[in-house]
């Protein structure tokens, strides 16, 4: 990409990095904002259309929770474009190994594998990390103000913690050379499924636990249970395994799933006990 001429007084990788820029504004906060809204439409025509009962809280967010998580994650994409700038001035010096081509369908999918699997260890450990004593005030207890998330909390954090999370797209990037296009497929698949278990209503199948093809994938009750009051249980963000092999998965997880999808007896498809508002 050109340089444009007002730049040209920078550093040539700092240059390239900002030239850059517009095509990453419009990428991170296009993936959230698409994320964010079709997940909450989607969960507000369910609890229109057969679905309310799987809504798993009795408690609803409130508007100011709303515009909270909302301006946070704004704040969260603002400082992935920042970051990026970084990361594209590291390419050009060779610091980090994005390329433009492709290693072929097979070794593109392998990696998009791979990058979803270290990206969930690193969410584990980190997110546990941030839940120490010593941490949590700095980095985390901002976005547990969200008690009753919506999918517009998938980016709610505080400044600290969105370095954090912002941290292992570089990381990743030292050690393995990676197609710009798997880097999109991974950004793009990581906020849809953050908005997903942010939603506040089950959004999988019944028997998604009882399966051995998807019970290891996180269900929105999983999450769910972590911002409900569980604040040392269930780290993961894409798989429970983590939290299985650590002893942090909730023991009444299996029960609560099975709540969410269960349409209790005499409720109508579209009706649920009315609803407490968050305090």
């Amino acid at each position: 990409m050109p340089i444009d001429p007002l730049l040209a007084f920078l550093p040539a990788p700092i240059a390239t990095g900002l030239s850059h820029v517009p095509n990453m504004i419009a990428f991170d906060f296009g993936r959230y904002l698409i994320a964010a809204t079709v997940i909450a439409a989607i969960v507000w025509i369910a609890k229109r259309t057969g679905w309310a009962y799987r809504q798993i809280q009795d408690r609803v967010a409130r508007s100011e929770d709303y515009r909270r998580e909302f301006l946070a994650s704004l704040r969260t994409c603002a400082i992935f474009v920042f970051t990026g700038i970084f990361i594209v001035a590291g390419d050009e010096i060779g610091i980090f190994y994005d390329i433009e081509g492709s290693y072929g369908l097979g070794i593109d999918f392998a990696l998009f594998a791979a990058i979803i699997v270290g990206h969930d260890a690193y969410f584990y450990w980190t997110h546990r990390m941030m839940h120490h004593p010593r941490l949590f005030r700095t980095f985390h207890r901002f976005h547990h103000r969200s008690i009753t998330p919506t999918p517009f909390a998938a980016y709610a954090f505080s400044v600290p913690e969105a370095l954090v999370m912002n941290a292992f797209m570089p990381l990743w990037l030292l050690f393995v050379p990676t197609p710009v296009t798997v880097i999109s497929a991974f950004l793009a698949f990581m906020i849809v499924r953050n908005a997903m278990g942010h939603a506040g209503l089950e959004l999988h199948a019944r028997w998604w636990l009882k399966s051995p093809l998807t019970r290891w994938i996180n269900t929105t009750t999983h999450h769910d249970l972590h911002h409900s009051g569980n604040f040392n249980r269930n780290y993961g963000l894409y798989f429970t395994w983590w939290d299985r092999l650590m002893g942090t998965e909730h023991p009444n997880y299996a029960a609560e799933f099975a709540k969410s999808v269960t349409k209790p007896i005499g409720l109508s498809e579209s009706a649920r006990p009315a609803a407490t508002p968050a305090r």
